[in-house]
């Protein structure tokens, strides 16, 4: 026993009969399937503010005397913790990782943040025996005093003069479970333009295998050091090593999000106010006019519906996938980015500048140690119990956004690269933003036709809103007086903070600013958010439940005919429950009452009418967003098809001119050329026909 270790042996075995008996018995009976004892150092502190000093001081010398003195207490059970760890939790030391400096070294400090990689379980040897191979002697080395390499190892035999060689007995050696992990800034805590700075975690025993890639955690260890090594030699530089003593997780309950007392008084009066809905809706993104059903719908996905989880174990998503598409310069992007700032996790990318394993995940070579494949999480997995924006969506590559399917929908991302078969959470929210491919939108074409989205993926999508920049004399004077005025107001505050000389007023300036001031603030709109994502699980009233299932039946029932399309599809029924549970959340109330239903059947029909409607027909169509294609479309393809077969029949070796289609389609079916031509493209597209020249097609 070190000096230390009996200094505070007795006092120690004290503070553990005192406050942690039970935990120790429950330890004992568990051991060794359970090896830890997790101690909460306000604890410590309360027993002696010398002791809790120590510890955060002399990390080192005091957990080594906290788990001899563990060993030696008296049990009244024949067991022995001989290999049982102290565990400290809710380190009051907490350091953001930019800002770990050399002062930090061997001190106990807890670092919050996310999972960015984690290795593979492997084994790692703490004591060597060595044998040599000339006499068979055995020496050991312990880590502490030597690396494991054979000219470290001795031999006391007079023929072979410590020559060798050796080696390692393994059924003699030790070892003990190790795996390195990699820590990064959460996302949402990074000011803008600062890449994510990380820190490489060596993690031992039962705190490996705990964690995966894209959970939030507060890992409590000691900082050390280790020298680089260069090509010539040793640098005079140190990497940072966190060595772990604890894991604490922080992924279901946004507890990296700290809402004191006030916070908690501040937030539930507001859910009291009756004007509740208007005020969080004007506070998504005050600086853009108008979007009020849109900033209604992107304040609903940000409460999110009501995760599920069945008793057959499958899992219904809670969270709201919502797409704006529209013209260019109309603020979709300063939309995605100011509600990713308002989500307690938020994580914001650019379509033409991700790729798919950026997205969601990818097998890495391992910088860590000595170069195995390791998961490295993407934006969809950094942005778990969030909301991931993904801006340009369809400027992405095609096999990019196949990778989005089983995100958006079983919110998992599989693994199968470089050997690693593992499977990733991926619980977000994603709001995608898309420019029409031929840079404006066209009412009066299908959404699918527009886009460079395959319509699988669409669909996945609860709410699609279309966003029209349409010129309109008097809402575009009160939209330049709004963008004047937030210049202004801008102008002013950069003046007055300056330029010394300036007599602006600061009263002047608030009062300025005001048109352009939410409502609620971002930090407690956040807080707001968390609370009732953490707090509140709404179940629906049988009024409202009843007036969804009446929606969804009635307009189902317009479909029962042959030749109408199908209206909608079980997935908007699904949306609406969501919708209704988060319209609730945002009340903060465990009841969803008539009042969300028809609130969001509102939200839902404005989508639909103007991305599921059939532009020949005005008819609700749900293949729109399906298949991308409409019943009009499907029948026109159909005819188009039969006209093909009778004029390939009268030519030799099948070859229909296309001419002759176009006359017929159009003198004795009514559909125009324009039409035709875009459904002879789209049956060469998916196989149906070949075209021999430029002139003629004839079917496959």
């Amino acid at each position: 026993m070190t000096e230390t270790e009996s200094k505070w042996d007795e006092k120690l075995k004290r503070f553990f009969k005192d406050y942690y008996w039970n935990e120790i018995l429950q330890l004992a009976n568990e051991y060794p399937d359970q090896r830890s004892l997790s101690v909460d150092f306000t604890d410590i502190e309360k027993f002696d503010r010398e002791l809790s000093k120590e510890f955060l001081d002399h990390p080192e010398e005091l957990i080594k005397a906290a788990e001899v003195a563990l060993k030696e207490i008296d049990l009244p059970v024949e067991k022995s913790l001989e290999e049982a760890h102290v565990r400290v939790i809710r380190i009051p030391n907490r350091i953001p990782i930019r800002e770990l400096r050399s002062k930090h070294l061997a001190r106990f400090i807890a670092i919050e943040g996310m999972i960015r990689k984690a290795t593979e379980v492997r084994p790692r040897i703490t004591k060597a025996a060595f044998e040599c191979l000339r006499c068979g002697y055995i020496t050991f080395v312990d880590q502490n005093s030597f690396r494991f390499e054979e000219p470290f190892a001795g031999c006391e035999g007079e023929s072979c003069g410590k020559k060798g060689p050796f080696k390692i007995r393994i059924e003699e050696s030790t070892f003990i479970d190790a795996q390195k992990l990699q820590i990064q800034e959460s996302p949402e805590n990074l000011k803008g333009g600062s890449q994510p700075q990380s820190l490489e975690v060596d993690s031992e025993d039962d705190l490996t295998g705990n964690v995966t890639p894209g959970d939030r955690v507060i890992i409590n260890g000691i900082l050390k050091s280790r020298q680089r090594t260069l090509k010539d030699g040793k640098s005079t530089f140190y990497d940072l090593v966190l060595e772990a003593n604890s894991i604490e997780h922080l992924d279901k309950d946004y507890d990296e999000l700290e809402i004191t007392a006030e916070d908690e008084e501040e937030i539930l009066n507001l859910s009291r106010d009756p004007e509740i809905y208007s005020k969080i809706v004007s506070s998504v993104a005050p600086s853009i006019y108008g979007y009020e059903d849109i900033k209604e719908a992107l304040a609903l996905q940000l409460f999110s519906g009501v995760v599920k989880n069945l008793p057959d174990g499958s899992r219904i998503r809670g969270d709201i996938h919502i797409m704006l598409v529209g013209d260019p310069g109309i603020a979709k992007s300063q939309l995605l980015r100011y509600v990713v700032k308002l989500s307690p996790r938020g994580v914001f990318t650019s379509g033409r500048s991700a790729s798919a394993s950026g997205l969601t995940a990818a097998a890495v070579k391992d910088d860590l140690n000595d170069g195995r494949w390791t998961i490295e999480g993407g934006a969809l997995v950094m942005a778990d119990m969030g909301i991931a924006a993904v801006d340009e969506m369809d400027k992405m590559k095609t096999e990019d956004k196949s990778a989005l399917h089983e995100a958006m929908e079983q919110q998992t991302i599989s693994i199968a690269k470089a050997g690693i078969i593992a499977t990733l959470k991926s619980r977000c929210a994603l709001l995608g933003a898309a420019n029409p491919k031929y840079g404006r939108f066209d009412r009066y074409e299908g959404l699918a036709e527009q886009i460079s989205m395959p319509p699988a993926l669409l669909s996945r999508f609860d709410l699609i809103f279309v966003l029209l920049d349409t010129p309109d004399h008097n809402l575009d004077t009160k939209i330049a007086n709004h963008i004047l005025q937030s210049h202004y107001a801008g102008e002013l505050f950069e003046q007055r903070e300056n330029l010394p000389g300036s007599n602006i007023k600061e009263d002047f300036v608030e009062a300025e600013m005001e048109v352009i001031e939410p409502v609620i603030q971002p930090e407690i709109m956040r807080k707001y958010v968390a609370y009732a994502r953490k707090n509140v699980f709404p179940v629906m009233e049988e009024d409202a439940r009843a007036h969804l299932i009446n929606f969804y039946t009635d307009l189902r029932k317009t479909g029962e005919s042959k030749n109408t399309p199908v209206p909608v599809t079980a997935r908007q029924l699904e949306a609406l429950v969501r919708l209704s549970e988060a319209s609730a959340r945002v009340r903060l109330s465990n009841t969803v009452t008539l009042e969300d239903a028809k609130r969001t059947i509102r939200i839902e029909m404005n989508c639909l009418k103007n991305v599921g409607v059939d532009p020949e027909t005005g008819a609700l169509d749900a293949d729109i967003l399906a298949s991308g294609t409409s019943m009009s479309q499907r029948n026109k393809i159909k005819i188009l098809r039969d006209i093909i077969k009778k004029v390939s029949e009268k030519h030799p070796g099948a070859k229909a001119p296309l001419e002759e289609v176009y006359a017929i389609a159009e003198n004795e079916h009514g559909i125009k050329r324009v039409h035709a031509e875009e459904n002879i493209k789209k049956m060469k597209q998916r196989g149906d026909l070949l075209s021999p020249d430029q002139n003629h097609i004839r079917l496959v």
